[in-house]
């Protein structure tokens, strides 16, 4: 955007914030090497909300940052810089490095930045608007840049029970304000993280090779409760999801047994890394992919969408997707029986159906589904936690005397041929149903289904049931599958507009 102003003649200012944790990843210091070299008049705040990088500051440091951003220093500060181009080039770099180097003592930190090509200010106390404004009005009437003010804050300042909880209120739903208690339904099953975590220390306990890996989301994925038990074997690695996995592929190629655990919308970021640092090389990193689907009130940001998608074109992968809880046990033990290729567990935001949990997890056959229910007609073939809402469209395509058979793919890679061939040869009708976009689960079905003529005769109706193609708005996980189409409502409505019926037509003469 500074850029395209200088571009443009503009005179007016571009103000960057970035928060201190976004600082471990590439982009931020890729972008500021790029800003650094042009040279551009360009304002960056750091703000620093975990004291990462700075302990708190008080009014000496506030002084010093009005001091160096100040107009009379930054003239003596250019004035210096003429007498130094004249004098011998040893000289002049000693003279630099005292100032630089000087300030950087003085304020904790800033050389890194100056390294870089900014001027860097701080750290300023960020709720301290005396300290802070006349800091921002100083870097505001700068006429260079780029220009880096580093603002110390404490995450929920003046609120109780922000300020004290570390890793929530970045996002709430409704909440009492006076003790902050966050009005959730009590659940009545495990989380699917909870299951992953749990699942992980007991294979861990039997094999000291497995370690997990994540990306600055220990307790969204589950990753925190292994770290519990096994912290010497548990890698944080900051927002950072590049490094992530090609540090998981390391570890793969020294005989470990690496978990990376990500959520689908931020492996997104390290699709390179997957591709070229593991696919290529075949190796046995296990993604365990949160966030799978619709995410509810975490909205479209991190709605995991698209990993069925762009990691099922990638040769030498296994893909998994749990039905339940209790299915997530068995592919946890079925990830860490996988030594020869990389593979991918995908598991949804939220509580599990509340059934029978395993004592210990058994790995299945790779590429091997199961037969819930047997019918005649219609064949529902789920991949993933949309196997409940099957169950409840079948029972009701019962009551309209129509018979389905349900099955459970498990694998998405690699198919399980001869299932989807005898569901294809006995019934009229085939639908998948998937928590994924185009390109994903069905698209394989497909792709199998017309290589081996089964499309041709048009006697089997196949319909594959996605995601709409629209990024959808956060809302409870049941109306955001109910707009996208994937309840079981919808799925009965799928098999009657396949059969050439009308659904409400169909359920008023039921009724």
């Amino acid at each position: 955007m500074a850029v395209a102003r200088d571009l443009s003649g503009g005179k007016n200012n571009v103000i960057s914030v970035i928060g201190d944790g976004a600082m471990s990843a590439g982009m931020a210091y890729e972008a500021m090497n790029n800003a650094g070299a042009m040279n551009s008049r360009l304002i960056v705040i750091l703000n620093d909300n975990d004291m990462s990088i700075a302990p708190p500051v008080g009014a000496m440091s506030a002084y010093l940052s009005r001091l160096y951003s100040g107009k009379t220093y930054r003239s003596l500060r250019e004035a210096a810089k003429q007498i130094n181009k004249r004098l011998p080039k040893i000289l002049a770099n000693r003279a630099n490095r005292v100032e630089e180097y000087s300030r950087g003592f003085m304020m904790d930190g800033g050389t890194l930045f100056e390294e870089l090509g900014f001027y860097y200010v701080g750290p300023i106390d960020g709720h301290n608007l005396d300290h802070l404004l006349p800091v921002l009005k100083n870097v505001r009437d700068m006429e260079t840049g780029p220009i880096l003010v580093h603002v110390v804050t404490q995450k929920g300042k003046g609120y109780g029970p922000a300020e004290a909880s570390a890793d929530k209120y970045h996002a709430v739903v409704k909440f009492d304000v006076a003790t902050g208690t966050q009005a959730k339904a009590k659940p009545n099953a495990p989380a699917y993280q909870n299951v992953f975590g749990q699942s992980l220390v007991k294979e861990a306990q039997k094999d000291d090779k497995i370690v997990a890996i994540t990306a600055a989301m220990p307790s969204g994925t589950g990753v925190d409760i292994f770290n519990k038990a096994f912290p010497d074997r548990t890698f944080d690695v900051g927002i950072a999801e590049q490094h992530a996995v090609t540090f998981a592929a390391g570890l793969a190629t020294e005989g470990y047994k690496p978990f990376c655990a990500i959520y689908s919308t931020f492996l997104q970021r390290g699709y390179d890394q997957v591709v070229h640092d593991v696919a290529i090389q075949s190796l046995p990193v296990r993604f365990a992919i949160d966030r799978a689907g619709l995410v509810g009130a975490d909205g479209a940001t991190h709605a995991g969408s698209f990993d069925n998608a762009y990691l099922g074109c990638l040769p030498n992968m296994v893909i998994m997707a749990a039905a339940d809880e209790a299915e997530m046990v068995h592919m946890v033990a079925t990830q860490v029986a996988i030594n020869d290729r990389p593979s991918a567990l995908r598991y949804p935001r939220g509580e599990g159906r509340g059934i029978e949990m395993p004592e210990v997890g058994v790995a299945l056959p790779i590429g091997k589904g199961r037969i819930i229910r047997e019918g005649k007609k219609v064949a529902l073939l789920s991949f993933g936690t949309r196997l409940a809402e099957c169950e409840k469209a079948a029972d009701e395509l019962a009551a309209h005397g129509l018979s389905a058979t349900i099955a459970d793919a498990r694998f998405m890679k690699p198919l399980d041929e001869e299932m989807i061939m005898k569901l294809a040869r006995d019934h009229e009708i085939l639908i998948t149903i998937e928590e994924g976009s185009i390109g994903g689960f069905g698209s394989h079905v497909m792709q199998f289904l017309s290589d081996n003529a089964m499309l041709d005769s048009g006697m089997l109706k196949f319909r594959s049931m996605i995601l709409p193609d629209v990024f959808l708005d956060h809302d409870t996980p049941a109306a955001m599958y109910a707009r996208a189409g994937l309840d079981a409502k919808s799925i009965v409505a799928k098999v009657f507009e396949t059969l050439g019926k009308d659904y409400k037509t169909e359920t008023v003469k039921l009724a």
